[in-house]
């Protein structure tokens, strides 16, 4: 099941964009990690990648991350339907992720994030009764 999407947004100039995003949003990151050459950093429903164009080359033409609650059963669940993985299951900062290449071919990232994530940025907020983009 997928527990919340993220439009992303790449940047070379990552504390411009964040500056104009806080201001709209009228709030502050909810995440914000460093993964390999890329600053990630997440205000509502946006995922801000800042790096050098270099560094955002390989993944400019994907969409996500979208956050999902077992990686494994979405892993199955895109190769019955035609789906190709592009990256298998890996580690990251917030937990684990794949790409996968949809038969439309769309390239979407998918992350199951860690229990304690996913209940700070997700579970916790809906009991609040706040919305994902609130956050």
């Amino acid at each position: 099941m997928i527990l919340k999407t993220y439009t992303r947004m790449f940047t070379t100039d990552i504390e411009a964009s964040l500056k104009l995003l806080s201001r709209l949003h009228k709030n502050e990151p909810h995440l914000r990690i460093r993964f390999g050459d890329w600053e990630l950093i997440g205000i509502g429903d946006i995922l801000l990648v800042g790096g050098t164009e270099e560094s955002l080359a390989p993944i400019r033409n994907s969409l996500g991350p979208f956050v999902v609650d077992d990686l494994e059963l979405t892993q199955r669940e895109l190769e019955a339907c035609g789906a190709e993985i592009t990256l298998p299951i890996a580690p990251a900062p917030t937990g684990r992720f794949l790409y996968a290449k949809h038969p439309d071919g769309n390239v979407v990232e998918y992350v199951e994030w860690t229990p304690e994530l996913v209940e700070k940025w997700i579970a916790a907020p809906q009991r609040e009764g706040k919305l994902a983009s609130q956050l």
